[in-house]
């Protein structure tokens, strides 16, 4: 399954506009990079690694998520998408090691890495190739 394939079947229906959503609050956050090195800053350096290396993905809880990334951040993804912050929470903490494991096949994430630009050119190939 695809990267497209995962953010849209976790918003029940292949909701394009949820998937901008996402991609555009993560790079809102300063992007890929900047969220990995938060979870580093907070000792979570093990579950990043897993998150990279292509070996199994250590999960993350929501509180976990709401440690690092900090309820206001998380609380503007959950108003955005029109839902709670406890929902954002475990959305983020199901979804966010599988797409820095999508974004990382070669283990690292690209420091430039422009996450809406990279979604749409999935949607495209998606539905136009």
């Amino acid at each position: 399954m695809g990267f497209f394939d995962q953010v849209t079947g976790m918003m029940g229906g292949g909701d394009a506009g949820k998937f901008k959503v996402i991609l555009t609050w993560i790079n809102e956050q300063g992007g890929i990079q900047a969220i990995l090195e938060q979870f580093r800053e907070k000792g979570y350096s093990d579950i990043v690694t897993s998150w990279l290396s292509g070996a199994h993905n250590q999960s993350v809880s929501p509180e976990q998520v709401q440690e690092v990334l900090g309820m206001p951040a998380i609380s503007g993804l959950a108003e955005k998408l029109g839902i709670d912050v406890g929902s954002a929470s475990q959305l983020l903490s199901e979804q966010f090691p599988k797409i820095v494991d999508t974004l990382s096949p070669a283990g690292e994430v690209a420091h430039d890495e422009d996450l809406l630009t990279k979604g749409f050119h999935m949607l495209k190939d998606k539905f136009f190739s």
